[in-house]
């Protein structure tokens, strides 16, 4: 009987651990938001474009590179907010353990339509989110509708099927303080990672938080190099720029910010340091 207890005790600390490892929350004024982690893992320098070696020794000596995919998940005081939807593997489970069912969620914020950002949505044709509005930027639609690859057939699928939910909208820059898409959240232009990629600047009270979407991939490096790109990128000048640009506001304003591909817990707080930017993530 010892021994079946002590097994238990030991699956359940397990499990714990991994639930410790799938959601992170963060207060933001009345809001509280939560990382609802995918999958944790590390991806390759070969995906990198413009790192150098001393960039690789100094930032990745190993040849890995911390790596995530998540979805974020608002809960406002009168809405519930979906950031993305991941590629719905760990998500529902997520969702579950924070008192949340899919039918409750009001709106789904689309950085891009990439699919680890989509792939919760449509599970074997069904519509996952069933009473929630989608909103996803004009440029970032039209450029799927085109888009000939397998990757946009699968996006081409999943934004047909909620098209009596879905809502398009041109985003704003970054400096607006005026323009929301919904009451609390900007949709902000980023473009440069897709043609419409798009950040959610959340502010509640006086506090704030940005969700940067795929602004980065690779924190490691991305952070003190900004102007390393990655195979991702479909322009990647713009997306160099892109983050140039909005790294320096974060940090000049103190704006917390949370990415999709963070590592565990995704979110922190941007500073400059003598090599471009330093990246704390909370505890």
């Amino acid at each position: 009987m010892k021994r079946i207890k002590l097994l238990f005790m030991s699956v359940l600390m397990t499990s714990l651990g991994a639930f410790a490892q799938n959601i992170f929350t963060y207060k933001v004024g009345d809001c509280e938001v939560s990382m609802l982690s995918e999958v944790q893992q590390s991806i390759k320098p070969e995906l990198l474009i413009g790192a150098t070696p001393e960039m690789l020794e100094e930032c990745a000596p190993d040849g890995t590179i911390p790596n995530a995919m998540s979805a974020y998940l608002i809960r406002m005081p009168e809405k519930i907010v979906l950031i993305d939807a991941g590629i719905g593997t760990n998500l529902f489970d997520n969702l579950f353990s924070l008192g949340i069912k899919p039918e409750e969620v009001d709106a789904i914020l689309i950085t891009h339509a990439h699919f680890d950002h989509i792939g919760g949505l449509l599970q074997d044709g069904k519509l996952m989110f069933p009473n929630a509005e989608l909103y996803i930027s004009e440029l970032e639609l039209e450029h799927w509708k085109n888009e000939k690859s397998q990757g946009g057939e699968r996006a081409r699928q999943v934004l047909k099927a909620y098209k009596g939910q879905r809502h398009t909208f041109q985003p704003v820059d970054l400096e607006d303080e005026t323009t929301f898409l919904i009451p609390g959240i900007q949709a902000i232009a980023a473009f440069g990672h897709t043609p419409g990629h798009t950040v959610y600047l959340l502010s509640s009270d006086k506090d704030k938080m940005l969700f940067w979407g795929d602004l980065t991939h690779a924190m490691a490096i991305q952070m003190p190099y900004p102007e390393v790109a990655l195979t991702y990128d479909i322009d990647p000048a713009t997306a160099i720029d892109r983050r140039e640009v909005i790294l320096n506001h974060v940090a000049k304003h103190s704006i917390p910010i949370a990415g999709i591909h963070i590592a565990y817990p995704g979110m922190g707080l941007i500073k400059k340091s003598n090599k471009g930017y330093l990246f704390t993530p909370f505890k």
